[in-house]
């Protein structure tokens, strides 16, 4: 009897599966595990421990473990990319509406580190599990579109530099939150932790802010 013809069971009895709550409960478990232990670190058997249904269970949803993997890879960056479009900045002028969505990237990043976590393994594996989600690419294109329309409204208004494409707008946002969370350990290691307090990580974002806006804002000479 092949995988798909087998009847659906939970190996934890006394509880009534909903077949999204499984997931879900799968789901939240994995990006944990794989946050923590990398893509060959993470066993399914330490996945199904955790949760409230079976190894056998797991396959079943996902197929094996790399398909489990991929799809807490684009939930991850999904939940980024939802964030993103909740925001409502389109009616502010260009550079409130990118004040806000550095803001909120910085935040983002640092409230959720398994994000960053995961995205730092899947370039140890060169984007090889990346590059097998076919919706990934229309996923984050929605990022650049929402750039795409804060520096066009600004060269409009005569307030941000001409040359100033979405892709690199984007690569200089991601990588200073990003950083921010990725290095945390090593930087305050070598330097002291004073960045990362509370207080630190407000003057930090200001000044993530202040970088970005600077370089995009056109000089009034």
């Amino acid at each position: 009897m092949s995988r798909s013809n087998q009847p659906v069971r939970s190996a934890k009895p006394g509880w009534k599966q909903n077949p999204a709550e499984v997931r879900s409960d799968i789901l939240r478990v994995s990006r944990e595990e794989f946050a923590a232990r990398g893509y060959s670190g993470a066993r399914v058997d330490d996945i199904a421990a955790r949760t409230r249904t079976s190894k056998r269970m797991i396959y079943y949803y996902f197929g094996d473990k790399e398909g489990l993997y991929r799809q807490v890879l684009e939930d991850a960056y999904r939940e980024t990319r939802d964030g993103e479009q909740r925001l409502r900045i389109d009616d502010l002028a260009p550079e409130d509406a990118l004040r806000q969505l550095i803001e909120f990237t910085f935040d983002h990043h640092r409230s959720n580190p398994d994000l960053v976590r995961l995205i730092m393994i899947e370039n140890i594996h060169h984007g090889r599990y990346l590059a097998g989600l076919d919706a990934i690419k229309d996923l984050n294109r929605t990022a650049l579109d929402k750039l795409r329309r804060i520096c066009r409204q600004g060269r409009k208004a005569g307030t941000f530099r001409g040359d100033v494409t979405p892709i690199q707008l984007h690569w200089m946002i991601s990588a200073l939150c990003f950083f921010n969370i990725s290095n945390q350990a090593t930087f305050s290691m070598v330097f002291g932790g004073r960045l990362h307090t509370n207080g630190g990580q407000r003057r930090v974002r200001d000044q993530v802010v202040d970088v970005v806006l600077r370089y995009v804002v056109a000089d009034p000479s």
